[in-house]
C-alpha cells in the first residue's frame, strides 16, 4: 500500500494542515467515512464489503476531493490481488475566476476551471486525467459539476489521450423530519485505444448514492449519519470489452452507512 499512502494519503495530510498554514484559505471542508456491502459484482469476486474515507474541501484558488477505498472479498480471492485490496483517487480543481479574480460565466456555466485526478490502486494501475472543468447552476441541484478529462492510464493496459466525461452532482429531497439526498457521479470514457498490449476499451460507470439523513431525523445533527444505497452500473468494467466469455457489464445495489466528522 506504499504507492497510494504516499500519493494520496499525503495529499490528504497537507489539505488537513491548510488551516494552520494558510489562514483563511480553506473556506470549508468536510471528511466522512463509509461502509457498503454488495452483491454480483463482476470481474473481482462477486461479494463485496467496502470501507472508504473521503475528504473534500473549497479554498481560495478553488477545491479538491480525496477518497481511499478498502475493498473485501468476503472470504473470495481475486487471483491479481488477493481477498482484499485498496483505490483510491485525489481531484484537485484550479479556478480560473478565483485566480484571476474576475467572472468566467455564461449561461448556466458559473465557473470555469483546471480539472485533475489521479488514481492508482494495489498492483499494476495508475492512471493521470487533466482538462477544462466546469460549475454549472442547475436549479433545484446543490452542485452540478462537468469535467471533460484527457485520460492516461498506465501499466498493462495503458490508454493514452482517450477522452473521459465526468459529472458530478447533488440533489436534496426533504422527508418528513429529515431529508433524502441523492448524490454521486458518472465516468464516461467515450473512445478505444489499442497497442500491441491491449485494447482499453470504452466504458461508462454511473455512481450514484441515495442516503437518508438518520442524524436529522434522530436529533444528533443534520448532515452528520446517512443510511441508504449506493449503485453500481459499469458498462465494460476497467475498460474491459464485455463479451460471452467473460461478463465485464455490472450492476449492483450496496447497503451503505456514512458518518461525517
Amino acid at each position: 500500500m506504499k504507492r497510494i499512502t504516499s500519493s494520496l494519503l499525503l495529499g490528504g495530510g497537507l489539505l488537513a494542515t491548510l488551516p494552520a498554514v494558510a489562514g483563511d484559505m480553506l473556506l470549508w471542508q468536510t471528511n466522512s467515512i463509509s461502509y457498503l456491502y454488495g452483491k454480483d459484482f463482476t470481474v473481482n469476486p462477486a461479494i463485496q464489503q467496502t470501507v472508504t474515507f473521503e475528504h473534500a474541501d473549497k479554498w481560495k484558488y478553488g477545491d479538491n476531493f480525496l477518497f481511499v477505498d478498502k475493498i473485501f472479498y468476503n472470504g473470495a480471492t481475486d487471483r491479481n490481488k488477493g481477498n482484499n485490496t485498496y483505490y483510491g483517487e485525489f481531484s484537485p480543481r484550479l479556478s480560473f475566476g478565483k485566480i484571476f479574480d474576475r467572472k468566467f460565466e455564461f449561461g448556466p456555466i458559473k465557473d470555469v476551471l483546471l480539472a485533475m485526478t489521479y488514481e492508482s490502486g494495489e498492483g499494476d494501475n495508475e492512471a493521470y486525467l487533466i482538462g477544462p472543468g466546469f460549475d454549472l447552476a442547475v436549479p433545484g441541484f446543490n452542485y452540478f459539476t462537468l469535467n471533460f478529462y484527457q485520460r492516461n492510464t498506465e501499466g498493462s493496459r495503458p490508454g493514452d489521450r482517450v477522452w473521459q466525461i465526468t459529472p458530478t452532482f447533488s440533489y436534496t429531497i426533504p422527508a418528513g423530519k429529515s431529508d433524502i439526498l441523492v448524490d454521486g457521479y458518472m465516468d464516461w470514457v467515450v473512445d478505444n485505444d489499442s497497442t500491441r498490449r491491449g485494447t482499453y476499451h470504452a466504458n461508462l460507470h454511473f455512481n450514484p448514492q441515495v442516503k437518508y439523513d438518520l442524524g436529522k431525523a434522530l436529533n444528533l445533527g443534520a448532515k452528520q449519519l446517512y443510511v441508504g444505497v449506493e449503485y453500481s452500473y459499469w458498462k465494460d468494467k476497467y475498460g474491459i470489452e464485455d463479451t460471452q466469455r467473460f461478463d465485464t457489464n455490472e450492476s449492483v445495489t450496496s447497503f451503505l452507512v456514512k458518518m461525517h466528522f
